[in-house]
């Protein structure tokens, strides 16, 4: 369904080390990075695609978070959702709901949600039962 995510930040460096090791905790492999310009990816696994991707935003206009849109990540496990939330608290991201069931979902849908350093809405989801 999806080519890639492009999410925009404006502090690269600052968003690279906040996004490596929440990715690597969630098994999703690095495939580039372009300091020059700035810009990094991850990609899916078995195939190349979707990428997941952050940078400046092309235009050279300040990032700006939007309201109403989210990134959510597949976990393997509820133990995965608590560990990447953690991670992502003590990386610089803002909670924005603790770990937990959210029934009104689907019933085994275990959810995290938080904001990475620049506001932008992140989630984290397993929707396997315990």
């Amino acid at each position: 369904m999806f080519s890639h995510i492009f999410v925009g930040v404006s502090d690269f460096d600052r968003a690279l080390a906040f996004y490596q090791p929440l990715l690597a905790e969630l098994g999703v492999a690095w495939r580039f990075t372009e300091p020059g310009r700035p810009w990094a990816g991850w990609q899916s696994s078995p195939g190349p695609r979707p990428l997941f991707l952050i940078g400046r935003p092309w235009d050279g206009q300040p990032h700006q978070r939007g309201n109403g849109q989210m990134v959510a990540f597949l976990a393997s496990s509820r133990a995965q959702v608590d560990r990447v939330h953690t991670l992502a608290l003590s990386l610089g991201g803002q909670d924005e709901g603790a770990p937990g069931l959210r029934p009104d979902y689907h019933p085994h849908y275990y959810g995290a949600y938080f904001r990475d350093p620049d506001g932008n809405k992140l989630c984290v989801a397993c929707h396997e039962p315990a």
